[in-house]
């Protein structure tokens, strides 16, 4: 397996917008997520992770399901929020979006596993 160490960015975000979907036969750990306001007013924002992964073996056999990690968060005019504690695992196919209110530049960085 290669691991390879990634930023994706994207600015100016404010409506409902994917920032990353997992290619095929990867798995990506995110290892930060910062959400940067560039308004002259106080913004908020939603972070969701899409995923439909399912067919796991014995119990935990269940579809994952569309969740959101931070909703309508606060963030201060000129500021920034960084959205992570800890790590995030995505699999195939999975999803990262944001949306906000006004403005957002958004910096993901990640690793993935191939």
């Amino acid at each position: 397996m290669a691991n390879t160490f990634k930023v994706v960015t994207k600015a100016g975000v404010t409506t409902l917008d994917d920032i990353y979907t997992v290619a095929g036969s990867t798995t990506t750990v995110v290892l930060g997520l910062v959400l940067g306001n560039t308004t002259s007013s106080q913004v908020t924002a939603t972070v969701t992770l899409s995923s439909d992964t399912a067919n796991r073996a014995g119990n935990n056999d269940e579809a994952n399901q569309d969740v959101e990690i931070v909703t309508d968060a606060p963030i201060p005019q000129g500021s920034s929020l960084s959205v992570l504690d800890g790590k995030v695992v995505m699999e195939t196919t999975d999803i990262l979006k944001v949306s906000a209110s006004g403005a957002t530049d958004v910096i993901l960085s990640i690793m993935e596993q191939t």
